[in-house]
């Protein structure tokens, strides 16, 4: 919780300091804190950066609000009956909402100050360290990188809100430009596409290897890799607007892009360090937050998926009747596949029949529905970022509608079998074997007739067991799989429609009231959960 001293509070406290600011004073008044090119190292800003990416240090609110509350229910990967859980129920909360952007929360699920996100907490540091390694030549590829990073940082923001400030987000120290103009989402993805394309040409092996690269440990090689994979994911996000532009990057990626689980990006979690350094999906599935521990579950669709076809994942990333330790960290449960079973979404403990998971003919007891595994959720575990699994599919499907980058076939296999090998950089426990993988693949092999449909399902298959939930919602309402029907709650925000954007903050009415309203007023459907990002057609 955040502490604001007002009135005879900050008085009083101004006077019980004043006898110590007498001594030393030009070094006590000079903010050590505040970072500049002569007195700070760029490399740390690089890692403030990733771990941000993670999730916010202030008790993961917007991991909370955004990546679970929302978007995991709203994509039935999970499902909650904890009651501010309303993602599935399709209600709008507008402090949730406005989470991830960081200007706009105010409130937390259920208590605190979540004042923290994307634009302060990730923007803001990007932008220094591209302000800060510019025009130094000892940090050629330390600028590049950063350059990847903002790229990264900026997709997810205007996937989830579309139109927003990004020309001259962050930039209020150098150009004074303290209410940001809200830039075209096809703008954005115009530039993002040209970023990324020239930073990762311009990464030399031979220069600097960042040492406060918390992804690649400075591996020049890997990012070349990483930043030709996040071109070609950015790319594919046009194929219903700007099909040409999508084909054109996707080609320039097709042999640049990840080669295996080695090159997965994904940021480890330090639980020793506390509040400050824990996985953040972890913390609040764990349960310090409230009963998410208890009451939130895989979704029944998710896990029908998995055993309609006896996908060997199910064995590693679902359990019934979880058990903790006394300081939340999971200790297990019952992986039998035979006995996992999913919660149906939209269900409360609200006690009305139509409503309460109780009354559900699923239910027996809330412990018998699948929780995610104790692998998915250690509190010192993995935040992956981008992977080979989702490279080899976006290939898959440029190959299917495009003909390009060789066979969608083998792309789609690899892609497959990544995303269950993968499972044992979570935990060596949860590993999948090669031959086991390769045995499930074969066996359900490509089929071009339904192949943008079986590539995608993939994909949400994959990043729903990443737990990035932002990116199965974005690639989702891209392409439109898999078919997921939706759930009927009342009083719904949506007229009983899956959601397709957060609106924007309330507060930048009055923060940015100028350059806020006319991107409220230009959003299609109106500027509310309805409303669509330019390049979901």
């Amino acid at each position: 919780m955040k502490k604001i001293f007002t009135g005879a509070g900050l008085s009083l406290l101004i006077l019980t300091l004043m006898p110590g600011c007498t001594k030393n004073f030009d070094s006590i008044n000079t903010n050590p804190v505040a970072y500049s090119k002569t007195n700070f190292q760029p490399n740390y800003i690089l890692t403030t950066v990733q771990q941000a990416y993670t999730g916010s240090t202030d008790f993961s609110y917007e991991t909370w609000r955004g990546n679970l509350i929302y978007c995991s229910t709203m994509m039935q990967g999970f499902s909650s009956v904890v009651g501010y859980w309303v993602g599935d129920k399709y209600i709008l909360n507008p402090n949730y909402t406005a989470a991830y952007w960081g200007f706009g929360a105010t409130q937390g699920p259920p208590l605190g100050n979540g004042g923290d996100g994307a634009y302060p907490e990730q923007v803001k540091p990007v932008v220094d360290l591209i302000q800060f390694t510019r025009d130094d030549p000892k940090y050629k590829n330390l600028y590049q990188i950063a350059r990847i990073m903002r790229a990264l940082v900026m997709e997810r923001i205007t996937d989830l809100y579309g139109d927003c400030p990004y020309s001259q987000a962050g930039m209020g120290y150098y150009d004074k430009a303290f209410f940001p103009k809200y830039d075209k989402q096809q703008d954005i993805y115009t530039d993002l596409l040209k970023e990324l394309e020239d930073a990762t040409a311009k990464l030399d092996p031979a220069a600097d290897a960042p040492t406060g690269d918390v992804f690649y440990n400075g591996n020049i090689p890997q990012w070349q890799r990483f930043g030709n994979t996040l071109m070609l994911r950015v790319a594919m996000r046009l194929v219903k607007v700007d099909a040409a532009t999508a084909q054109s990057y996707a080609q320039k990626a097709v042999g640049h892009t990840m080669t295996g689980n080695g090159d997965n990006a994904f940021v480890k979690a330090d639980a020793t360090g506390g509040r400050t350094t824990i996985n953040r999906n972890s913390q609040i599935l764990t349960g310090d937050g409230g009963p998410e521990n208890v009451y939130t579950k895989w979704s029944k669709t998710f896990i029908d998926m998995l055993k309609a076809v006896d996908d060997p994942r199910l064995a590693k990333i679902a359990i019934t009747h979880p058990t903790w330790d006394a300081k939340h960290n999971p200790t297990g449960g019952n992986a039998d596949p035979a006995v996992q079973k999913g919660m149906p979404n939209g269900k409360d403990l609200s006690g009305i029949p139509a409503q309460d998971i109780s009354k559900d003919p699923t239910y027996t007891t809330i412990e018998d529905y699948s929780s995610p595994s104790q692998y998915l959720t250690k509190r010192d575990g993995l935040t992956f970022i981008l992977t080979y699994a989702e490279s080899e599919l976006l290939l898959a499907e440029a190959a299917e509608r495009w003909g390009i980058g060789g066979s969608a076939a083998q792309h789609y296999h690899d892609g497959v079998k990544a995303a269950i090998t993968y499972l044992g950089q979570y935990d060596a426990d949860a590993a999948i074997g090669d031959g086991d993988a390769e045995t499930f693949v074969t066996a359900h092999p490509y089929n071009a007739a339904n192949g943008l449909e079986m590539i995608n399902t993939q994909y949400w298959i994959h990043t729903n067991t990443m737990l990035d939930f932002y990116e199965s919602w974005s690639n989702w309402r891209r392409s439109g799989f898999p078919v997921l029907v939706p759930v009927v709650y009342p009083n719904n925000n949506t007229n009983g429609t899956i959601p397709r954007r957060f609106p924007y903050p309330v507060d930048e009415a009055n923060t940015n009231p100028v350059n806020y309203k006319p991107a409220h007023d230009a959003v299609p459907g109106g500027d509310n959960l309805t409303g669509r990002v330019w390049w979901d057609k």
